[in-house]
């Protein structure tokens, strides 16, 4: 291993689902271009976690995009992390920010959005959006690319 790994725990090691996102460790790695304007985008297609009313699984499409500061987020902890929601109850809402939120604590990056495109519960999708504030002047960024919710339409 380099250097640059020298400090994960979970790269390259067996590693179990964390039961909860509060017992999950998110791991960051040096950015290895520093001082350049560019994102990174994680799609999670199959997001799952609890309604904490009724315990019953809900779904979502997260897009998480990101300028990297001077770190980036370790994707074996990234996806990890995000598996450990599957048994946690919160509504969409907490889930998409929090997750927005915890990342940007550990990476301290230029500029990151999380979007959070629910299936429909009850008959109606509800989609979440957060960014940590305007994207930098000059970054390539394309739309995220998850139309609305038509149902059989």
């Amino acid at each position: 291993m380099s250097h640059y790994t020298d400090a994960l725990t979970q790269l390259g090691a067996n590693t179990t689902q964390p039961q909860s996102p509060e017992e999950a460790v998110l791991e960051r790695v040096p950015n290895p271009q520093p001082g350049t304007l560019y994102a990174v985008r994680f799609t999670q297609p199959e997001f799952t976690s609890l309604c904490p009313i009724t315990g019953q699984p809900d779904f979502a499409h997260l897009v998480i995009d990101y300028v990297p500061g001077d770190w980036l987020v370790e994707s074996k902890s990234l996806k990890l992390f995000l598996g450990s929601f599957r048994n946690h109850g919160a509504f969409h809402e907490d889930c998409t920010v929090g997750i927005g939120k915890r990342i940007a604590e550990l990476l301290d990056p230029q500029w990151l959005r999380i979007g959070g495109y629910w299936y429909p519960r009850g008959g109606m999708p509800i989609d979440v959006f957060w960014q940590t504030g305007a994207a930098p002047q000059g970054l390539w960024l394309p739309d995220q690319g998850v139309p609305t919710y038509r149902g059989r339409g």
